[in-house]
């Protein structure tokens, strides 16, 4: 029972510093533009290549 007053503070501490990470990516912008990202993912970088062309 004595390992709960190590594990209780430090679950807090834990789950304050994700809380913060979290807060600190929304105020950064890292949610701004979800599907421009999903867009970029699929999108063809390169033109088709004619399959008449050899290299």
């Amino acid at each position: 029972m004595e390992i709960l007053v190590i594990l209780v503070p430090l679950a807090l501490m834990l789950g304050g510093a994700g809380l913060v990470a979290f807060l600190w990516s929304l105020r950064s912008g890292q949610y701004d533009d979800l599907d421009g990202a999903a867009w970029r993912a699929i999108a063809d970088d390169e033109p088709p290549q004619d399959a008449s062309v050899k290299r």
